[in-house]
């Protein structure tokens, strides 16, 4: 057979080191076919995720050829995710994605991902042929810089891709050298030369890529304004929307908005759904501003996506029905009768996929707060009288949380403080946690010090002070429970009510205008009943004429 002309290098394919990754037998037939007709001859093959990963943990291989859509045990998205947050990858390998599909989600997954190229199937050799040519001569000039970058030596690399930009053979590549030039200046938190250089960019050409970097410089400047400005007009583009989004959100956290860090990182996770680590992300976000129900989804939408991945694991559904848990302490009884079943199926589902597991202490904290949402008290507190007094030094973080929240709700304050005394201690030890998980579990220590009861517990005492008269007493409870529960329309009507009932007596202070105000927002995007509804209207224009 005649060999397809093209321009790969003859000596550089075959002195390359290739693996590929792809589950089906003809695929891999015709891909070292194609290689073969380039003049590669180093080839390794796998189909699963997890051998791949162990042999790139091992050896060194030049271009990596994957399967977007493995199935065995994990995709090649979760792969590739993986080997980039794990530092396994070196920026000296190629990666090219390969897959028959190029439906949006893949799309919006490669631009999230930026493998080195994607090749949609089928492909000639000649295709093949010149998107390997381009990449690996692209690696192979870059790769004293991208071996200094390996090594974390950002000072070194910065000054080797200067002189990189003074050679005009290098020019076709320019291009990813500025790119990288910037990344280096940030990396070297020289963000004000990352400013400068950001600027003179686009004022050449407005590539999207250094309006992003501009962003994080911009950030790290702490000109917020002005980032956030630009991170708008970015979320508006289809390349550079979803990292938009993921700026956004990490700019609310900075600045401490967690209600429009959980609304961007949401709006990220619509868009490439299957990225886990935003669901979690979104999870620590929705327990900061009490969103129960965004919890609930998020963690529903872990089990959902790591399903027939090896991120699916035990922990993934026992953190679902925790969640469900915690929405279920601030639901109607209906909804609760729904949430608690919604809870036990996926008990089930984790005891049906994972029956050697061994988690009994935390499947035992888990029936223990369900005997308390059908108020099964002294059941629920036998069972976590068995818990052992001293946190399990190996146990997880959630887990132990879990058992904070057992603890509280059954009464027992001290044991609940005492363990989150030690999930704080061992996030200060351990950052791997993140800011936003130790933030949370300040929260969680605040509230469970100050708030001895449950959100219902505090409505229902709430309701009693009202309907007694004693009003000081009834609108301190309302607003502990409404703390507690900021998109629960039901308490932001009765401490609205509560609120309206001291306006007449007394009028209305600027603390309270501003807790009105929020009280009218959670009920207008909630639901009513017919009888909440009247009862709002009467409130609402009473406060009305008040103001």
């Amino acid at each position: 057979m005649k060999k397809e002309q093209g321009s790969m290098d003859a000596k550089l394919a075959k002195t390359c080191r290739v693996l590929i990754i792809d589950e089906q037998v003809l695929a891999q037939g015709y891909i070292k076919y194609s290689l073969e007709e380039l003049g590669f001859r180093d080839i390794t093959y796998v189909d699963k995720a997890n051998a791949a990963l162990k042999i790139i943990e091992e050896e060194h291989f030049d271009l990596i050829v994957c399967s977007y859509n493995l199935k065995k045990d994990q995709d090649g998205y979760y792969l590739y995710d993986q080997l980039k947050n794990s530092h396994a990858l070196p920026l000296t390998t190629a990666f090219i994605f390969i897959s028959a599909d190029t439906n949006s989600e893949l799309v919006h997954s490669i631009i999230e991902l930026q493998p080195d190229d994607f090749l949609a199937k089928p492909f000639s050799v000649k295709d093949l042929d010149k998107r390997l040519s381009r990449v690996l001569k692209r690696k192979k000039v870059l790769n004293p810089i991208y071996r200094l970058m390996d090594k974390d030596d950002f000072v070194n690399a910065l000054d080797a891709i200067e002189e990189f930009l003074t050679r005009p053979e290098f020019a076709e590549f320019f291009p990813l050298a500025l790119k990288t030039k910037g990344e280096l200046l940030l990396a070297c938190d020289k963000a004000r030369d990352a400013k400068e250089f950001y600027h003179a960019v686009i004022n050449v050409q407005p590539f999207t890529w250094a309006k992003l970097g501009l962003v994080n410089a911009l950030i790290k400047l702490d000109e917020d304004e002005e980032a956030e400005k630009l991170i708008l007009q970015l979320a508006f583009k289809p390349d550079s929307q979803l990292v938009a989004y993921d700026l956004l959100c990490g700019l609310h956290v900075k600045l401490q908005d967690f209600e429009s860090a959980l609304e961007a990182v949401l709006m990220a996770a619509e868009i490439s759904p299957r990225n886990l680590r935003r669901h979690r992300v979104a999870i620590n976000l929705s327990r900061l501003t009490h969103d129960y129900e965004t919890q609930f989804e998020a963690a529903k939408r872990i089990v959902k996506f790591a399903k027939h991945s090896i991120h699916d694991m035990p922990q993934n559904y026992i953190n679902v029905a925790r969640a469900g848990i915690d929405f279920a302490m601030t639901a109607d009884e209906q909804e609760t009768s729904n949430l608690i079943k919604q809870a036990n199926d996926y008990i089930r589902q984790f005891q049906q996929t994972f029956p050697k597991s061994e988690l009994q202490e935390q499947i035992k904290v888990v029936n223990a707060r369900l005997l308390y949402l059908q108020d099964e008290k002294e059941r629920a507190r036998a069972l976590v009288e068995q818990l052992s007094e001293e946190p399990n030094q190996s146990q997880d973080l959630e887990d132990l949380l879990d058992k904070a929240k057992a603890f509280h709700t059954l009464g027992l304050y001290d044991r609940c403080q005492n363990v989150l005394d030690e999930i704080e201690r061992r996030c200060r030890l351990t950052p791997e946690h993140g800011e936003l998980f130790l933030h949370y579990i300040q929260q969680e220590k605040r509230e469970k010090a100050e708030i001895r009861q449950t959100p219902k517990e505090l409505n229902n005492s709430a309701v009693d002070f009202y309907q007694s008269g004693q009003l000081e007493a009834a609108l301190k409870a309302f607003r502990q429970a409404y703390s507690l529960m900021p998109k629960n329309p039901s308490i932001a009507l009765n401490l609205l009510q509560a609120i309206a009932m001291k306006v007449r007596e007394q009028g209305l202070s600027e603390g309270a205008a501003s807790m009105v105000e929020r009280c009218i927002l959670t009920i207008e995007n909630g639901k009513l009943n017919d009888e909440q509804e009247e009862r709002y209207l009467k409130v609402k224009s009473f406060l009305q004429e008040a103001v």
